[in-house]
């Protein structure tokens, strides 16, 4: 007999190598990089809690597609969104906050410590978590959208409005938002157009109401938009009216600004499963507070505001999620 002799194929007997993932221990992980997140790192770092942030999709947030910011509280001149955020950037590093390049792709809130997959490689153990993940505005999809971004295109009047005083906006929606965004603007500009696809609106009786007995608002019911048109910036918008109908026709108005209205999506999706969300997917938080439905897990800024969506009010969400999550760890080591 020979005793060397394999038994079977040597390949079949081999066995399958695993891939090691990456895991590493922090106290506070920090996912998202707007002003909510960056401003929990300042406050985690200034704490000592070695915050660890990862940038994720969009570095800087929705603030980096604004060309003027006029209402953050210390810039009396204004800056732009992507300096805005630069600085932000630059004092939480100031303070020891490591910050990376990564998308949080996974996540299990079912035990402590808590773990993030980053890249759908990395996992991370976190003693607490910092959810800043923001929120995305709902866009209808055209071309001109992308085209025109910072150039008449947006989806917040509160933060763009200033900058079409005396002149002609459309609003498109058909709910409360796109309601309050058009009587928010009608105090600004001197002529307001809302965009609806049906025959009504679907805002609340009190916000129909409100927008009827506006002069300077005009609703443009069973209108679809097809495109924007201008010179580099928007000077119209080219409408269908009555789309699939046999009265259907082309209509051409004249605007400096196009508003969307039509919604915001939570960036949520990989911890619905673990935390309590509304039927939107905004994260739940206790009132006053950034504590979320788990404990060690925090949410600030957009991804828990449905509300007010500032930067401002995101910064402060920040503030105290890192303030929640420092006592949270005090509590825990006392």
């Amino acid at each position: 007999m020979d005793l060397f002799k394999p038994i079977g194929n040597l390949e079949n007997n081999k066995k399958p190598q695993q891939s090691e993932q990456e895991v590493e221990k922090v106290k506070c992980l920090i996912i998202g990089s707007g002003p909510a997140g960056y401003t929990a790192a300042i406050y985690a770092a200034r704490a000592n809690l070695q915050p660890v942030l990862y940038e994720g999709l969009q570095p800087g947030g929705q603030l980096t597609t604004t060309t003027e910011v006029e209402n953050f509280p210390g810039y009396p001149d204004g800056i732009t969104g992507p300096e805005l955020m630069e600085d932000l950037k630059k004092q939480a590093i100031r303070f020891g906050t490591d910050v990376r390049w990564g998308l949080a792709t996974a996540s299990d809130l079912s035990k402590q410590p808590c773990k993030i997959t980053i890249d759908n490689k990395k996992v991370i153990e976190a003693e607490t978590i910092i959810i800043a993940t923001g929120a995305t505005a709902k866009y209808l999809g055209l071309d001109d959208e992308q085209k025109y971004a910072g150039s008449g295109v947006s989806a917040c009047a509160t933060c763009d409005g200033f900058f079409y005083k005396n002149k002609v906006v459309a609003v498109v929606g058909g709910g409360d938002s796109a309601c309050e965004e058009a009587l928010y603007l009608s105090n600004l500009c001197s002529k307001v157009y809302i965009i609806v696809r049906k025959s009504y609106l679907r805002a609340s009786k009190i916000m129909q109401q409100r927008v009827s007995e506006k002069e300077n608002i005009e609703v443009l019911f069973e209108h679809n938009t097809k495109g924007l048109f201008g010179e580099n910036v928007v000077e119209g918008a080219t409408l269908i009216k009555r789309m699939g109908q046999p009265e259907e026709e082309e209509v051409k108005i004249k605007i400096d600004g196009f508003f969307l209205a039509i919604g915001h999506t939570p960036n949520s999706d990989i911890f619905k499963e673990y935390l309590e969300t509304d039927e939107t997917g905004y994260i739940l938080t206790k009132k006053g507070t950034a504590k979320t439905s788990l404990p060690g897990v925090f949410a600030c800024g957009d991804v828990q505001d449905k509300d007010y969506r500032q930067a401002v009010t995101a910064a402060g969400s920040g503030c105290m999620a890192a303030l929640d999550a420092e006592r949270y760890l005090s509590q825990k080591e006392a």
